[in-house]
């Protein structure tokens, strides 16, 4: 059935006059006559019948006149929902670390402008923990964090996933072994992605522990360090892809727990037109984004 036949019996049920109805709908009275008459042919039923001059719906149409009724709210409901979504306008701060900003936001953003072209876009990079005190305190719309967000008043979906690496400089971890570097050189720390006991309690699986300790406040600052041979380190496998496969890093060990992603938002916020339009995009696209990007780099 026609959206525009079903329009046509909508009037003409409503007016009981094809005349008026036509008028309405700014057709031709024999538009509408042959509207309906369609519409009867595809259910093999009158829908109308006339007394006298008056016009009457039949036990038929009155009971399409319900479903009509309700199936034209929603395409009227749909309608206005892609008018919004079409020329929305507003402002978008996105904050996020770093590796996350280069590798996979840059082309979501690119995506998720040539749908909505005037939506004014603000990408802050930083690590997780600032990512997530900017969206509590509405200082940032969403984040993308690494790891797990579980406060309360915060939705938070996980969109990815990967394995955890301890890596160490090639040229530092020649012909050494795990136990002696941990020994001899310090275990770097991004104190952002959660408490240190949970970094340290990794090495549970290798039944061994570090012996020196140096926090830094970011993935890029202690990868940067341990490509120049500083210490050594747990990454996200997806974050050290490219130096493990230039050389400039060896990984040492990869662990049999995974590194989450998350998209986080405040619960009250999340029917926000710009909100709801990023967040559903980033959870659509995120694996084929991620995927693209392992390709380039590795």
């Amino acid at each position: 059935m026609e959206l525009r036949n079903l329009r046509a019996f909508k009037a003409v049920s409503e007016y009981l006059n094809i005349t008026k109805a036509a008028d309405f709908l700014g057709y031709t009275q024999p538009t509408v006559t042959t509207q309906i008459k369609i519409l009867e042919k595809e259910i093999g039923q009158p829908l109308f019948t006339r007394v006298g001059k008056q016009t009457f719906l039949t036990p038929t149409g009155k009971m399409m006149k319900v479903h009509v009724d309700k199936i034209l709210t929603h395409v009227e409901e749909m309608e206005k929902e892609l008018k919004k979504l079409k020329h929305f306008q507003g402002k978008l701060v996105i904050a996020s670390p770093e590796f996350y900003c280069t590798h996979y936001l840059s082309a979501i953003l690119k995506a998720y402008l040539q749908l909505h072209p005037e939506i004014n876009i603000k990408l802050i990079s930083c690590n997780s923990i600032d990512a997530t005190k900017m969206v509590s305190e509405n200082e940032a719309d969403i984040a993308v964090i690494a790891g797990r967000c579980h406060l309360s008043e915060m939705e938070s979906t996980i969109i990815g996933s990967e394995d955890l690496v301890l890596v160490a400089a090639s040229e530092i971890a020649k012909d050494r072994d795990i136990t002696y570097l941990l020994e001899k050189y310090p275990f770097l720390i991004d104190n952002n992605i959660g408490p240190i006991s949970d970094h340290l309690h990794l090495f549970d699986e290798l039944r061994m522990e570090p012996k020196l300790l140096m926090e830094c406040n970011s993935e890029e600052t202690i990868k940067r360090a341990v490509v120049n041979g500083t210490g050594i380190c747990i990454l996200g496998s997806a974050n050290t892809c490219e130096e493990i496969e230039s050389g400039k890093l060896t990984m040492l060990h990869r662990f049999s727990k995974r590194l989450d992603t998350s998209i986080i938002y405040l619960e009250d916020r999340e029917k926000e037109t710009v909100i709801q339009t990023f967040s559903e995009l980033v959870k659509d696209i995120w694996d084929t984004v991620r995927e693209e990007s392992d390709l380039r780099t590795c």
